[in-house]
């Protein structure tokens, strides 16, 4: 009977071809990126050592062409994490700045889900453009499990960009993002229908800059634009395009009444 069980069960696996060791591998490597960027007390020579190991462990396991294998990627990858440093750096300010409640540059870096969320948007992004299978999405998810905020790493995001309190926040895979746009939690900026025949095509909104977007509000479909320098109120439900410099709100009903003493 166990015998059994267990030729059912191998059987069953032998119809994947992923492996568990690449998520877990794909949060050490996650990990190890951030604290190389944004942890003083790091030695960025020893830890871009590290990383570079994790990086073509990884390869390793997704990428399988024989020739200009995936590993050969990594000096091009650390090349360009200056420059989304840089980028990043400016988040984190475009954050202290609109955020009263925001004390610090370093309460943003270590304390803010939304920052860390863009951080690893970022990082995952720029992974796309070396045709690195699998491990973008998975660094993504690592942060959506941390965060509560999902971003899709095909997504494209202008800079700066800031996400407040983050918790329920979707931007999916065609989503378009100008600079300086600001967005509270809850939003969600979705596609109108999720038939896979759909999967080539612009299924999320484009969102112009200097667009503020307030908690729950929900944008649904590629053609939808919000135009420039929009505010987009709490709980509105949005298929259609709005134009620029347009306050959008929901009216809603609220009624008080004293209990009878």
């Amino acid at each position: 009977m166990r015998n059994e069980i267990i030729k059912q069960i191998e059987f069953q696996k032998s119809k994947s071809s992923f492996l568990y060791l690449i998520k877990k591998k794909t949060e050490s490597f996650t990990e190890t990126l951030f604290a190389t960027l944004f942890d003083k007390s790091v030695d960025v020579k020893e830890y871009m050592q590290i990383l570079e190991l994790e990086f073509k462990s990884l390869a390793d396991l997704v990428c399988k062409r024989e020739f200009d294998p995936c590993r050969e990627r990594w000096t091009e990858y650390m090349s360009k994490l200056p420059k989304v440093l840089e980028e990043l750096n400016q988040d984190a300010n475009f954050i202290l700045e609109n955020d009263p409640a925001a004390k610090s540059i370093d309460e943003v870096y270590l304390a803010y889900p939304g920052f860390y969320a863009i951080a690893i948007y970022r990082l995952s992004h720029l992974l796309l453009e070396f045709d690195l299978p699998l491990v973008p999405r998975l660094m993504t998810e690592s942060a959506h499990s941390k965060t509560g905020t999902d971003i899709n790493p095909a997504a494209q995001i202008g800079v700066p960009f800031f996400i407040d309190h983050a918790t329920g926040v979707v931007i999916g895979e065609t989503t378009v993002i100008e600079d300086y746009v600001k967005i509270y939690q809850g939003v969600t900026l979705g596609a109108l229908s999720v038939e896979k025949s759909m999967k080539d095509t612009k299924r999320h909104p484009t969102i112009k800059s200097n667009a503020t977007i307030y908690a729950n509000a929900t944008i649904l479909g590629g053609d939808t634009v919000i135009g420039k320098n929009s505010t987009i109120g709490g709980n509105v439900w949005i298929t259609k395009s709005i134009p620029e410099n347009s306050m959008v709100s929901h009216k809603s009903s609220i009624k008080i009444q004293e209990k009878n003493k």
